[in-house]
């Protein structure tokens, strides 16, 4: 059952690292600028209703209850109906600025997915799973809480605008010392801002860590419960919550020693306007309305203060979310595909490894000028010590690494001329830890393929010796398996994995110890399926067992990067003692 097709993000992130981290994301926010405007004009229309109510309460203090010349109820009504217009207008503005807010979330998440995916084997050798986690949630958020309430809070704060320039129509000196507080707060909202950024990059990278420490307990779960190192590994999380909790401690003593200023100075306008206001009035320069309703005016001002100091954190946070965010997306795939790439030739399977050297990412050499010819239909057993470069060998016919020197030619063209998806769909991969994702079996198997049907799925699975174990279970090959197949057993998670390459039917096939977890009765009957899988078609076994050996026609023996001996099994025995040597040690640890 395949997923239905998904919505493209509108739009991408400027590429250009010189720029701010908002120009950067300003396409994403332009390309949902419909949305966005929609929001904040219902704000703003909103927001002018709002300052209109204080301003009615002083007409109708000074009118109907002062010089009693209008009626009191007219006042009411017209309050009450400006109330509930403000209300529609504001549940439809925060309507549309909460689908502004998931739409960008959407783009954000599925830009630096998609990113993920072109990343090549090296990337993810770097970089900790954790620590991707949290960039794709916990940062993704914080940008996209900034980009989408920001400039709605903006508006929010553009009541003071309004509200001031309405209390200067109605008493101009009494407006001003109303307002004498606003530099202040601007003043210690630019200092707070420099405060609080380091602690918010400090904050979303421990978050980071916690989130990494999690990830690798519960993926490694059985390992830490068969070493008993539950509660080392408990400390080991304490110790990365205590470096986030102090993280928030220190922002936490940044707000207490700002925020409480930036809030209560709009109270001393409050306090200004009661005494000066006050003053007024019985000098005859002012009416109690108009005290009334400066009191309000002042008391709408609050909101907005604090939506100042919110909106700089948010800012701090959203800055610091956006830099680790780009320092995925910036960084380049290892892997790339040519912008033009010929045309790829007839798949026959003939694969050629001239002089090939290769090292990890972490320094590990593993080809030292590798020379290997494999001829269409053959199947070849590539035999050697631990870390001698057999499995290697598969990583670069797949180009999940490009070489270091040398090339690697399939059908006689570089594989770094292929497209990527072209290069693998001929070649079928069986890893020797095999991955399954939670979803049935059936999708397990044709994930190579997922337009296959049931028939083609249960012919691969009979294949490779999983149509026993699938066709008992409850629901058959409906039955979903859990986080990585660990319902299964190792035997059954490979015959699924073998099943899931021979669908693909490639005319190359990859066999990386592919049974080693299954046990001899098993793996006699799936070797017995793939002989006849394998007739003309390229196949190279990464071999520990005899049994495995035996399924080859011809056996090459690695040994420190570099092709030592080759030939056939028995040739091989008989003549090369570092063959011998090998298999001897394969068998004790066996």
């Amino acid at each position: 059952m395949t997923s239905p097709p998904r919505r493209a993000p509108r739009a991408g992130i400027d590429p250009d690292p010189a720029k701010t981290w908002l120009r950067r994301a300003w396409p994403l926010v332009r390309a949902h600028r419909a949305l966005l405007i929609t929001s904040l004009t219902l704000s703003f229309i909103g927001l002018i209703v709002q300052v209109q109510i204080p301003d009615l309460v002083r007409i109708g203090i000074d009118t109907a209850l002062v010089d009693r010349t209008a009626s009191l109820n007219r006042y009411v009504v017209l309050i009450a109906i400006l109330a509930v217009v403000q209300g529609v207008i504001n549940f439809l503005a925060r309507l549309y600025l909460l689908r502004t807010a998931y739409e960008l979330e959407y783009d954000l998440r599925n830009i630096v997915f998609n990113h993920l995916m072109r990343m090549s084997y090296g990337f993810y050798d770097r970089v900790q799973s954790g620590e991707l986690m949290s960039r794709a949630t916990s940062d993704i958020r914080a940008v996209q809480m900034y980009l989408a309430f920001g400039p709605s809070i903006l508006v929010q704060c553009m009541i003071a605008g309004i509200a001031f320039a309405l209390m200067l129509s109605i008493n101009a000196p009494l407006a001003v010392v109303a307002m004498a507080a606003m530099p202040v707060i601007a003043v210690l909202g630019v200092r707070m801002r420099k405060a609080v950024f380091p602690v918010s990059w400090l904050i979303q990278s421990r978050l980071a860590g916690v989130a990494t420490v999690v990830d690798e307990n519960i993926q490694g779960v059985r390992i830490v419960k068969a070493f008993a190192a539950e509660q080392r590994q408990i400390n080991s999380l304490a110790a990365a919550a205590d470096g986030v909790r102090w993280a928030y401690t220190t922002d936490a003593r940044i707000r207490s020693r700002w925020m409480p200023a930036m809030d209560n100075l709009s109270r001393v306008g409050l306090a200004l306007v009661l005494l000066v206001g006050g003053l007024m009035v019985l000098d005859g320069h002012a009416t109690i309305g108009t005290i009334v309703a400066f009191n309000s005016y002042v008391l709408m001002l609050q909101p907005p203060f604090r939506m100042l100091g919110m909106i700089i954190m948010m800012g701090q946070r959203a800055a610091a979310s956006a830099q680790r965010i780009y320092e995925i997306v910036d960084t380049p795939p290892d892997i790339s595909e040519k912008s033009e790439t010929p045309p790829s030739p007839p798949p026959r399977g003939d694969l050629r490894f001239e002089g090939v050297h290769f090292s990890y990412p972490d320094g590990t050499v593993a080809l030292r000028g590798l020379d290997l010819h494999i001829a269409p239909g053959e199947t070849v057993a590539l035999v050697g010590a631990t870390g001698s470069g057999k499995s290697t060998v598969g990583k670069l016919t797949a180009r999940f690494y490009d070489a270091g020197g040398g090339r690697v030619l399939l059908d006689g063209q570089d594989v770094r001329d292929y497209r990527l998806s072209t290069l693998r769909d001929r070649i079928g991969i069986v890893p020797d830890e095999p991955f399954l994702f939670s979803v049935s079996l059936h999708e397990n198997i044709a994930f190579g393929r997922p337009g296959a049907s049931r028939d083609e799925v249960e012919a691969a699975a009979r294949a490779a010796g999983a149509d026993e174990f699938i066709s008992q279970l409850p629901d058959g090959y409906d039955t979903v398996v859990g986080e990585r197949g660990y319902t299964l057993s190792g035997g059954q998670r490979q015959r699924v994995a073998i099943a899931r390459a021979l669908l693909l039917n490639p005319p190359v096939l990859i066999l990386d110890d592919a049974t080693s977890a299954v046990d001899v009765r098993v793996e006699h009957e799936i070797h017995a399926s793939l002989r006849g899988l394998m007739a003309g078609r390229t196949t190279i076994v990464v071999a520990h067992r005899l049994a495995t050996i035996g399924l080859a026609e011809r056996v090459v023996l690695i040994d420190d990067g570099r092709v030592v001996a080759d030939g056939t099994h028995a040739g091989l025995l008989a003549h090369s003692p570092k063959y011998r040597q090998v298999l001897a040690a394969q068998e004790v640890h066996a």
